[in-house]
């Protein structure tokens, strides 16, 4: 009789070890657990952790609620004006709604996706290139509410969207090389003739300075002279100043005008 009453509890411990077993869910921490009775969702979402279930009744779907970053296939397009490229782009987004994401798409991963390629399409038609190129927040700003827009009503919430790469045909990137090649020449004559106007207005400057001054272009020239000695040269130049001949063609003048005054030997009147 013991022994009967002890293989009976026996049995019944296995059955609720088997029970226990079938019954047992465990959820992740960075999952939530939709519970399907019958078919039809029953109670609250179950939080990490145990979770018991009735075998054969009731299944029990987790649901990944951490951040998924999914690659957008390069999209190839014409933009506004009139320019083929292929544009390719990351979107950052995780489930808010764990029940909506099960009960209202069928897969939403995939949902999302066709999302992205679409609203990625429609933006480069949208766009001209120029916006492509340099003002791409405001255009990842656009595409995230386009595919943010149908995603809150499957339990989606998209965290970020960014364009990753603008490729464009080489016949345009040549066009744009030379375009910029073009654009840095014109700002260097710009440059050099602003230097070229600075330079000449500091040389009339110095040119005035020295018509005041005849000595300092004499200065000037030993310092031009020294500077051409120290490189050891075995040809010298010196340049001779005009205001020195000047000044010697003032200093023969006097001498000049006194051998026309000076008196005849024999002490008659000067010739004339």
């Amino acid at each position: 009789m013991l022994q009967d009453l002890l293989g009976a509890l026996a049995a019944l411990g296995s059955v609720g070890v088997v029970y226990l077993a079938m019954a047992a869910r465990i959820v992740k921490q960075y999952e939530r657990g939709v519970l399907f009775r019958l078919g039809r969702v029953s109670g609250d979402v179950r939080d990490p952790g145990l979770n018991l279930v009735i075998p054969f009744v009731d299944r029990l779907h987790k649901v990944n609620m951490q951040i998924v970053t999914m690659p957008i296939p390069a999209q190839e397009g014409i933009t506004r004006d009139n320019v083929t490229v292929r544009v390719d782009a990351v979107v950052y987004f995780r489930v808010v709604d764990s029940v909506s994401a099960l009960v209202k798409v069928e897969d939403y991963k995939f949902a999302v996706s066709q999302m992205a390629q679409t609203s990625l399409r429609s933006i480069i038609g949208k766009s001209e290139l120029d916006d492509l190129l340099s003002n791409r927040e405001k255009l990842n700003e656009g595409l995230e509410l386009m595919i943010d827009s149908p995603a809150v009503g499957w339990g989606i919430q998209v965290d970020r969207v960014e364009i990753k790469d603008v490729s464009l045909p080489d016949a345009m990137k040549r066009s744009m090389a030379r375009q910029a090649e073009a654009d840095r020449e014109r700002r260097a004559r710009i440059i050099n003739a602003d230097a070229e106007l600075q330079a000449s207005k500091k040389l009339a400057e110095a040119a005035a300075q020295m018509s005041d001054q005849p000595a300092a272009l004499q200065l000037r020239l030993l310092q031009t002279v020294m500077a051409v000695a120290a490189e050891k040269n075995s040809t010298l130049v010196l340049p001779i100043p005009v205001e020195l001949l000047h000044f010697l063609e003032r200093g023969q003048q006097p001498e000049k005008g006194q051998q026309q005054l000076a008196p005849h030997a024999d002490g008659g009147p000067p010739s004339g």
